[in-house]
């Protein structure tokens, strides 16, 4: 034990220095590791307390966010509860929005529709009148070009004129106050008379007039043309003016003036407007040229004439009947009297009766309540109130 062993830096150290220097070192070790182990079970006890800290508020944390989500579920429980109700209230409105839309567009549609019918009705209408309007403007044409050629016959104007004349006199007179083609005691046979009340001479009407040389006074070219066709006028005309003077004007067998009827309006405003002295001349023969429209005038004239006569003829008969209605009035006025005086009695019988049954009524009432009175009072308003039909006392 006491032998060197080792020496270090000239010193010698023996065994037992070895070994008491490796239980110094060992020692030295275990009180490091002691102390190691000391430090690390500090550490370790503040790292658990730490991690117990940290585990203690990451469950408080994990309590709060369970907390929370709780929270957010039964929020977002309520938000979908209120999403769910505004998504069905929405989707309710929306079906009523389109329903009502579709009602709307319907009706539109509807209204549409049958406004579409009625004016598809109408123009089908309308294009049936003027499919009507043009057949009968082609029947116009046709007639129009029929009355052409019917003017262009003088036979077969002649019974135009005297067709549309009659057709006026018939529409106006009554039968009796006219006759066509009858005999003067000349022996001439005029288109038409006419009787007037109180007169024995007729009226003479001739419907013949002379039209060709109108025809070529319009379809004259140029002036020399429509001088000609003046000149024609004026001899055609006037010659059938005489005529008619000479054949149907005859002293105390007929009236001062014969109607010379031109069966044209449009001809008639030629002979005003450029053949004015043909007029003038017609007047000093005591003929009078009439158009269509003055001959209705003339008619109407007459017509009231017969009825003005016809009126005075039967005066006394109409005096006969005012008489007999004012009788009849009187009478009404009679019965109306009789009537009135038995509707006053009538009211005056109501009235009475009325009067009793107050009475009667306010007599039961004073029977129910037990109010009685003297008889003396009982008789004396007895009295008071006259029974019909007998006098009061």
């Amino acid at each position: 034990m006491d032998k060197l062993l080792v020496t270090v830096g000239g010193v010698g150290f023996t065994g037992a220095d070895v070994t008491l220097a490796l239980l110094g070192l060992t020692l030295c070790v275990v009180l490091l590791v002691a102390q190691r182990s000391a430090r690390s079970n500090a550490v370790l006890r503040e790292e658990a307390a730490a991690a117990a800290e940290r585990q203690r508020e990451l469950d408080d944390k994990i309590a709060l966010l369970i907390q929370s989500q709780a929270q957010f579920s039964g929020r977002m429980s309520a938000i979908g509860e209120s999403f769910e109700s505004r998504q069905t209230n929405l989707a309710r409105l929306l079906t009523e929005r389109i329903d009502g839309l579709n009602t709307r567009l319907g009706d539109g549609l509807n209204a549409n529709v049958k406004t579409t019918h009625e004016n598809l009705s109408k123009l089908h209408e309308r294009l049936a009148v003027i499919d009507e309007a043009q057949k009968r403007l082609g029947d116009l044409t046709t007639e129009m070009l029929t009355l052409k050629d019917v003017l262009s016959n003088k036979q077969t104007r002649g019974a135009f004129g005297q067709g549309r004349m009659e057709a006026i006199v018939k529409d106006a007179l009554p039968l009796g106050a006219y006759e066509f083609q009858a005999t003067l005691p000349n022996g001439k046979r005029p288109d038409c008379i006419i009787r007037l009340p109180g007169d024995p001479r007729p009226l003479v009407v001739d419907a013949k007039f002379p039209l060709e040389s109108f025809t070529a006074f319009r379809e004259a070219q140029g002036d020399e043309a429509r001088l000609i066709a003046g000149r024609r006028i004026r001899n055609d005309v006037g010659i059938h003016i005489r005529d008619v003077a000479d054949k149907y004007l005859i002293p105390g067998a007929t009236q001062d003036i014969a109607v010379l009827f031109v069966p044209a309006e449009s001809i008639y405003a030629d002979l005003q407007e450029h053949f004015e002295d043909l007029v003038q001349g017609a007047h000093k023969r005591r003929v009078l040229i009439v158009s269509p429209s003055l001959l209705t005038m003339a008619i109407q004239v007459m017509q009231a004439i017969v009825r003005d006569a016809k009126m005075r003829e039967q005066a006394h008969m109409i005096q006969d009947e005012v008489r007999k209605l004012l009788e009849d009035v009187g009478r009404l006025k009679d019965r109306v009297g009789k009537l009135d005086s038995h509707f006053r009695q009538a009211q005056d019988d109501v009235g009475n009766i009325t009067t009793s049954a107050d009475k009667i009524l306010k007599r039961g009432e004073r029977i129910d309540a037990m109010e009685f009175k003297s008889a003396d009072a009982v008789v004396a308003e007895a009295e008071a109130v006259p029974l019909r039909g007998l006098p009061a006392a």
